[in-house]
């Protein structure tokens, strides 16, 4: 592996982030999170399977540390009663690069059978998916080619899901003015705590 290939790399996984569509599905989304979560009282639930599930994990913890509560669900769990942790007013958030997940689609129709009028949010590479087709919001990737040597590994997919939750999370966090004293109240631990209670004048 030489310096080279290693810029080769980044390069690609730099010119997959900056060609993530852009269009009005980010604000509609954040609109959708805003209105269920911060004035009807629901939560945000993440979703997806594999590499898809690990990114959906973190997207929940980043948005709760930052005002918007929200909590992940396994799509194979759900079948098994994890369901039940759904309510009438959340937004499920779902995420499949391929948009043909199956556990992901039978998700769709259990959470309707619990709550038909919830919102789905869906994150894919494939407008034109089941996902993407059921969603209320879709929000896609670019399709990215992976920069996996075999092009199978998700990795330059799972940098672009990561970066548009990213984009949702600021989002959010602007629309609720978000401010520092709202962070050292749900994050009071390590360095990021301290950080946080200075700059907002807190002991």
């Amino acid at each position: 592996m030489t310096i080279e290939e290693i810029k080769s790399i980044l390069t690609h996984e730099a010119q997959a982030v900056q060609n993530i569509p852009v269009s009005d599905s980010f604000e509609k989304a954040c609109d959708v999170i805003y209105q269920q979560v911060h004035q009807k009282g629901g939560k945000l639930v993440t979703t997806g399977m594999g590499k898809a599930g690990q990114i959906a994990i973190n997207m929940a913890t980043t948005f709760s540390s930052t005002g918007t509560p929200a909590a992940f669900l396994h799509p194979s769990e759900a079948q098994h009663g994890d369901l039940g942790m759904v309510q009438e007013n959340d937004v499920l958030l779902m995420i499949s690069n391929s948009g043909k997940t199956r556990e992901i689609i039978e998700l769709i129709d259990l959470a309707r059978g619990l709550h038909d009028k919830i919102f789905i949010i869906v994150i894919t590479s494939n407008a034109e998916s089941v996902l993407a087709q059921e969603a209320d919001v879709c929000l896609l990737t670019g399709n990215p080619k992976e920069v996996c040597t075999l092009g199978l590994t998700p990795t330059t997919s799972t940098t672009t899901m990561t970066v548009i939750g990213d984009v949702l999370v600021v989002l959010l966090m602007k629309k609720i003015e978000f401010s520092n004293a709202d962070y050292a109240k749900r994050h009071h631990g390590g360095y990021l705590g301290h950080k946080s209670r200075t700059a907002a004048g807190l002991k």
